[in-house]
C-alpha cells in the first residue's frame, strides 16, 4: 500500500512543481488556470496521504506498543523516564526525560526485546523483563540505564533467586562410567 501511494506521488509531484501559485514576472503577475490549482491540491492531498501511510503502524508494531510499561520510572543516578501513549497516533509514545523529549514507536526485533525508537533524533528506548534504558545512538551514549518499575523490580528478583544456566555453563546431569 505504502508502494503504491509512494509511486503516484512520485507521477504527481512534478505536477505540484508546475502549478505554482501566482509568479511576479516583472510588473505582471501571472495566474494559474483552474486545472494546474487542482492539480496542486490533489498533489498536497496525495503527500498527506503517503506521510499518513508512513505513519501507520503495522498490527505486529501496535501489538508491541500494548506491551510498553508507561508512567514515570526511576533509573540510575537519580534520573526519571517518564512514558505517555499519544492518544491520538496508536502505537505512539512521548518519551522524556530531563530536558529531552522523543516521539517513539515501536520497532520488531528478533530477540522479542520492546524497542520504541525515534529515527530523526537517533534515540531509543529499550524494554527487557528486569530493566529499561534510553540510549541516543547518534551520540553512542545511555542517556538513562538501570529504569525498574515495579514490575521488573518483581522480573530482577526472581532472576537473582533462580538464574538462568550461562552459556559456557556445563551441562546439568553429569554421566559417569
Amino acid at each position: 500500500m505504502k508502494k503504491l501511494l509512494l509511486s503516484v506521488f512520485l507521477i504527481v509531484a512534478p505536477l505540484a512543481l508546475l502549478a505554482q501559485t501566482p509568479v511576479k514576472t516583472g510588473h505582471k503577475t501571472k495566474h494559474l488556470s483552474k486545472s494546474r490549482i487542482e492539480a496542486k491540491s490533489t498533489a498536497n492531498q496525495m503527500a498527506s496521504g503517503i506521510r499518513a501511510a508512513e505513519a501507520a503502524l503495522t498490527p505486529a508494531e501496535l501489538a508491541i506498543a500494548e506491551r510498553v510499561y508507561q508512567g514515570k520510572v526511576p533509573c540510575e543516578l537519580g534520573v526519571f523516564v517518564t512514558l505517555t501513549a499519544d492518544p491520538k497516533a496508536p502505537g505512539y509514545f512521548d518519551v522524556q526525560s530531563k530536558n529531552v523529549k522523543y516521539r517513539m514507536f515501536p520497532v520488531e526485533t528478533s530477540t522479542g526485546v520492546i524497542r520504541l525508537e525515534d529515527h530523526q533524533a537517533g534515540a531509543v528506548w529499550l524494554q527487557l523483563p528486569n530493566k529499561s534504558m534510553l540510549m541516543n545512538q547518534k551520540l553512542g551514549q545511555r542517556l538513562a540505564d538501570a529504569c525498574v518499575n515495579s514490575e521488573q523490580a518483581l522480573a530482577a528478583e526472581m532472576l537473582i533467586k533462580n538464574p538462568p544456566p550461562g552459556l559456557l555453563d556445563g551441562p546439568l546431569s553429569v554421566v559417569t562410567k
